[in-house]
């Protein structure tokens, strides 16, 4: 595995240059300044962990929906999940690190270590200062099975608030709030990496995913890393923080788990919560070249937007849209596919719809949503992973549930597998919140 041989013990880089841009520059400037490539991936997902898993997966039209344990007889949405199967943390990170490290830490440590092994970095092609991370993520709710001996101490007391602060120091570990600090994911890949260079987290709710893409991008575009690892890892499966999401967006037919999350479907009634992670390493075009990596993509441009009311999402999104084609310099005809956000909630499809016709009338239109639901900080990354996989397949997997047109999404959803011509895709992720972001990226192969 890559952490058994990393650090490096040279410090040589591929002739690489210390110069640093002016964050004055425009950013289209920027963009075009150098080719940023994907030369890894890696994913911990519902549908599968690694690529291979997650295509097979999504060209047999797999959901990975179904009823929590324990909740057979249970009518509710959220007797409905997505988990992670089979996931073993010790196959990826040293044993003595997982006692510091909750579930969505360790899957997105895994999941990088995985990118960084497709990426095949050899332990002296970069010097660890010109190595950086950034991750997405959220808020880590604690196990409850952590606390009980604590509660279990405070019961006799009665109400005494005070005995808390006494007793819980003495039963809770001495390193357990590290198990949940929303940071710690990037932490712990720069540990493993002996990465020493910029090291950010971005915390956006389900928008997560391509804002630390998009600022991996900028940090090599700026001159302050040579090879970023970019990630992002989150669950919404926690006990815990069932108590605090917004449940009205849930799907409501419970009856069926694979047919539940059905975007863009005019009977569609909502989503399900879910886990997993992915992650890719990036950098210039020239640096992968240069070790003879295998190019997966081409990060062609992007946009970040943010839409102050509802009524203003569509107009956003489309103006998200055209801004990335024009910053990637390419027109409308050449997008092959959108990788689209497709909650399966009726009204935030309906705004995205809106916001696609405007600008992409014609394209095919993806929703890995379906396969999956809502997975949090993490579910862009691993959208884009299901949109690489479709290019290098040269085919678009079906949108899961697709049955019955909606007249208010006027978007070309197929609920069949096709053959992909395009080597062009643009993945769309929104938030309810009014966040949005659009990247293009193009096949190499």
């Amino acid at each position: 595995m890559f952490w058994r041989t990393w650090p490096p013990s040279q410090p040589e880089t591929l002739g690489r240059t210390d110069t640093r841009k002016s964050l004055s520059n425009v950013r289209m400037d920027m963009w075009q300044s150098s080719e940023i490539v994907i030369s890894g991936v890696g994913v911990v997902s519902p549908i599968g962990i690694g690529t291979d898993a997650v295509w097979q997966s999504l060209i047999e039209n797999r959901s990975s929906v179904r009823v929590r344990p324990g909740c057979e007889l249970v009518r509710e949405p959220l007797a409905l999940a997505a988990p992670v199967a089979d996931f073993d943390a010790k196959a990826y990170i040293p044993r003595k690190s997982l006692k510091v490290m909750c579930r969505e830490i360790q899957m997105g440590v895994a999941a990088a270590v995985m990118a960084i092994n497709d990426a095949r970095i050899g332990p002296s092609d970069f010097a660890p200062q010109r190595i950086a991370t950034v991750f997405a993520s959220e808020a880590f709710y604690a196990n409850p099975a952590d606390l009980v001996p604590a509660f279990r101490q405070c019961i006799p007391l009665g109400n005494d608030v005070s005995a808390w602060g006494q007793i819980a120091p003495r039963e809770i570990e001495p390193l357990w709030m590290l198990k949940y600090l929303p940071n710690m994911v990037a932490s712990h890949v720069s540990i493993l990496l002996d990465a020493q260079g910029p090291s950010n987290t971005v915390v956006l709710g389900d928008n997560s995913s391509l804002p630390a893409l998009i600022e991996g991008v900028e940090l090599l575009q700026r001159g302050w890393a040579d090879l970023v690892v970019v990630g992002a890892t989150g669950s919404q499966l926690n006990p815990t923080a069932s108590v605090y999401r917004d449940r009205s967006r849930l799907a409501r037919q419970v009856d069926c788990p694979a047919a539940a999350v059905r975007p863009f479907d005019g009977q569609r009634s909502g989503t399900v919560f879910g886990e997993g992670a992915a992650a890719f390493v990036v950098e210039t075009l020239a640096s992968a070249q240069a070790r003879g990596a295998n190019i997966l993509a081409r990060i062609l441009g992007s946009d970040r937007a943010f839409a102050a009311t509802h009524d203003q999402m569509a107009d956003r999104l489309a103006r998200s849209i055209r801004d990335t084609l024009t910053q990637s310099g390419i027109c409308e005809a050449d997008v092959g596919h959108v990788n689209a956000n497709g909650t399966g909630v009726v009204a935030e499809d309906r705004i995205e719809a809106q916001g696609l016709a405007r600008v992409l009338p014609k394209c095919p239109v993806f929703a890995p949503k379906s396969y999956f639901g809502l997975l949090g900080p993490s579910t862009g990354a691993v959208e884009l992973v299901c949109s690489l996989l479709a290019l290098r397949h040269r085919v678009l997997p079906a949108t899961l549930n697709y049955r019955t047109p909606d007249p208010h999404c006027p978007v070309a959803v197929s609920g069949e597998n096709q053959s992909l011509a395009g080597r062009m895709a643009l993945v769309v992720n929104q938030s309810p919140t009014g966040q949005i972001a659009t990247v293009a990226i193009e096949s190499v192969a």
